[in-house]
C-alpha cells in the first residue's frame, strides 16, 4: 500500500469486488471508456458472471485499486510487452468523471510507478495512450516520461483516425527526478 495524503493505492481485496463491477463492468458504455481505448469495444456483464472471475482480481501484484478517502475511484495496472518480462507497460482508469481534472491520475501514477521501480527489476516502465487523451498524456509527461514512439493513425474512434503514443520514463531518469 502507497498513501499520498487522502490517496492510497493498494491490492484488491474481496469487499472491493462489487464497486470493481459496478465501474468497470454494470454499463454498457461507461464514461471511462470514451478515453481509455474507446477503439476497442466494452463488454457489461452481470453481477453473478462477473464474480465467477472474481477471484482472480483479488491480491495480484499488476492491478490495485485507487482510493480517496476509502472510496474506490479507480484502478493502476501493468503488464509485459514481452517474455522476457523487461518490457513493462502501466495503465490507469479514474472511473468516475467527477474525479477527473483533480491531479487524482497523477499522484495515484506517481505512486505506482514508485512502487513498480522499487519491486520488479525493470529498467523503464512505459505508458501506452491515443492522440486523443490529452490528460493522459499529460500525466505521462508530468511524471518525467518522454514520448518515445507516434504510430500515425492507427487508432480509429467516433469517425476520425488517432495516433497511438507510446511514453516511457528509464529507472535512472526516475530515480534523478525523485530525489
Amino acid at each position: 500500500m502507497y498513501t499520498d495524503e487522502e490517496l492510497t493505492i493498494r491490492p484488491i481485496v474481496e469487499k472491493d469486488l462489487p464497486f470493481i463491477w459496478e465501474f468497470m463492468f454494470k454499463e454498457e458504455e461507461p464514461e471511462w471508456k470514451k478515453w481509455d481505448a474507446p477503439y476497442f469495444p466494452h463488454q457489461s456483464m452481470p453481477f453473478d458472471v462477473f464474480m465467477e472471475t472474481g477471484p482472480a482480481w483479488l491480491n495480484r501484484d499488476d492491478r490495485w485499486v485507487i482510493t480517496v478517502d476509502g472510496d474506490i475511484c479507480g484502478t493502476v495496472t501493468y503488464y509485459y510487452e514481452d517474455q522476457q518480462r523487461i518490457w513493462l507497460e502501466c495503465g490507469i482508469v479514474i472511473h468516475r468523471s467527477g474525479n477527473w481534472n483533480r491531479s487524482i491520475g497523477t499522484r495515484a501514477l506517481t505512486l505506482w510507478v514508485d512502487h513498480i521501480f522499487r519491486s520488479l527489476p525493470v529498467p523503464r516502465v512505459g505508458l501506452t495512450t491515443w492522440s486523443g487523451n490529452k490528460r493522459m498524456i499529460r500525466v505521462g509527461e508530468k511524471l518525467g516520461m518522454q514520448v518515445e514512439g507516434r504510430m500515425r493513425k492507427v487508432r480509429y474512434y467516433d469517425g476520425e483516425y488517432y495516433d497511438s503514443i507510446r511514453m516511457g520514463i528509464l529507472r535512472e531518469e526516475w530515480e534523478q527526478l525523485r530525489k
